[in-house]
């Protein structure tokens, strides 16, 4: 069954507590933490201390997403600040293989998302080694973009990588995900399931977050 993670990123800022016990209260199995710093991506959000934040009153586990130069620098931060799964970008990190030794050893789960132009076949060489792999399904940087077709493909062809390699890795979508796709991405192999817009821009969250649920 596929995990739901919806993303912070679209919730209320303002009442971010509230939107947090909202999850509590949900269907969610993780909450969703992308971390800009408008050079790797063109855009600035969330960091340490809205991650604190957010881990005070969370009794889901974190996912934090780094799309950050340099990640290896924050990993034992992002650690301290809440994070259970930390994730970094294949194309942000030079020695990606000591990075994800870092973040296991640090007690978290280690991810490595990859931006839509990224082939899958450039993880061969992790795959082992990771928990997740976080397929960008929207060119990373803002919220509510419109969902790539060759999401599809590229999901089949990573479940097929990952069972070669004997990965237990699970294949995460972010961006555009909403309830016409989700059972299709799910049938080509994802694990876990971003969603941000498509559940905080709806009038009743919870509702939705459980209609992707039971989906999954």
């Amino acid at each position: 069954m596929a995990l739901i993670a919806p993303s912070i990123l679209a919730a209320d800022f303002a009442n971010l507590q509230a939107e947090v016990e909202m999850l509590n209260d949900s269907a969610a199995d993780w909450i969703h933490i992308d971390v800009m710093d408008g050079v790797f991506v063109p855009n600035i959000s969330l960091g340490i201390p809205v991650t604190q934040a957010i881990k005070k009153h969370s009794s889901k586990p974190l996912d934090v997403h780094l799309m950050i130069v340099q990640p290896e620098r924050y990993l034992e931060a992002f650690r301290d600040a809440g994070a259970d799964v930390l994730t970094v970008h294949l194309e942000a990190s030079t020695h990606l293989h000591r990075t994800i030794q870092q973040i296991k050893a640090l007690g978290m789960k280690a991810g490595v998302a990859i931006n839509p132009h990224t082939s899958v076949a450039l993880l061969t060489d992790i795959a082992a080694d990771i928990d997740l792999v976080c397929l960008m399904s929207v060119n990373p940087g803002f919220g509510g973009q419109k969902f790539i077709e060759n999401t599809y493909t590229k999901t089949t062809e990573l479940a097929a990588l990952l069972k070669a390699r004997h990965s237990k890795a699970l294949i995460e979508i972010d961006g555009g995900v909403n309830q016409g796709n989700a059972d299709k991405l799910i049938q080509a192999g994802a694990g876990v399931l971003v969603a941000g817009n498509f559940v905080f821009s709806d009038a009743n969250p919870k509702a939705v977050i459980a209609r992707l649920k039971s989906l999954a």
